[in-house]
């Protein structure tokens, strides 16, 4: 097919309608690049695909090991294209809507406990100039769950110490209020100090975390910096800065928190998202469980009794 021009309409649509982020826009873009692909050396018109052809492309992925994840994700991209299809006339029904993502097994990943969180940034070195950054970095990543897309975009002026609070521009430029702990704000205003000092270029004044250079850090810069935090402390874990996030979300659950309040903080649309992404350890919930669930306590009651009985019995 030569008229390529329902796929820049249909980035139009993502990016104006859906509101996706960049990052998530070009993978969504990419994901309609694999069927494209495969239309072309199948010679398939991707107008006319019906859903037996679009079990064929998955089956493809399959083949080709794809991992689960990406695999579903391929599959919600391609979704989304031919809704987009059917809603702008190109296509008269969407031969998507029964097309299932494959099972994916729910791996839970690594959380780190509040004292390992504590390693990390005691074993960071204040000498450098980056050291204070790197501590703030670690704590607001753990104190506020926020993706380290969020924490690289956040600016001075979305910063309400006096409220507690910070502005946090996540998914889709969706923005929501995270509470800010007091030593969070500690750590900040010692990273200020140096900050304060630095050459800044221009247009990067209102970011909070900079490089050497004055600009803003990217992703992989902060990556690099929490996995060597884990490895000076002596952690051996498979950490990344979502790993703080996930700490984040756990420590709230175990604390008591509800999973509508994480979600909110989390800035997830479905509830369904917050449960998987959040888990107690089994050994904690069986603990908690025989604590205080009340067939258990008087069950306990019971033997505490029935003890003190036999013990003051003559034999």
């Amino acid at each position: 097919m030569k008229d390529l021009k329902f796929i820049s309409r249909f980035r139009q649509h993502l990016r104006l309608l859906k509101g996706l982020s960049p990052n998530t826009l070009d993978a969504y873009m990419h994901d309609v690049g694999k069927l494209m692909t495969w239309c072309e050396e199948c010679n398939r018109d991707v107008m006319s695909l019906s859903l037996d052809d679009l079990q064929e492309f998955s089956a493809s992925l399959h083949d080709l090991g794809i991992a689960a994840s990406t695999h579903a994700r391929i599959l919600c991209g391609v979704r989304a294209f031919y809704h987009f299809l059917e809603l702008d006339g190109y296509i008269e029904q969407d031969p998507s809507e029964l097309l299932e993502s494959p099972i994916q097994d729910k791996h839970l990943p690594e959380v780190l406990s509040t004292q390992e969180v504590d390693m990390m940034q005691q074993a960071i070195d204040l000498s450098k100039w980056e050291g204070h950054r790197n501590r703030a970095i670690i704590e607001v990543l753990f104190s506020c769950g926020l993706r380290v897309s969020e924490l690289v975009t956040l600016t001075l002026s979305h910063v309400y110490e006096e409220e507690g609070f910070i502005r946090v521009l996540g998914k889709g430029s969706k923005e929501r209020l995270v509470p800010i702990s007091a030593h969070a704000i500690r750590e900040l205003h010692l990273w200020y100090e140096y900050r304060s000092q630095m050459k800044i270029k221009s247009g990067e004044e209102d970011y909070v975390f900079l490089n050497r250079r004055g600009a803003h850090l990217t992703r992989t810069m902060i990556l690099i910096m929490v996995k060597q935090a884990a490895r000076d402390a002596g952690i051996v874990k498979t950490i990344s800065p979502h790993t703080l996030r996930h700490s984040f979300a756990t420590a709230l659950l175990e604390g008591g928190a509800s999973l509508r309040a994480i979600q909110a903080m989390l800035g997830h649309e479905s509830i369904g998202t917050t449960e998987i992404y959040t888990h107690i350890d089994m050994s904690t919930l069986r603990e908690e469980i025989e604590l205080h669930h009340p067939r258990n306590i008087r069950d306990k009651e019971l033997r505490l009794t029935d003890h003190t009985v036999h013990g003051n019995a003559v034999v």
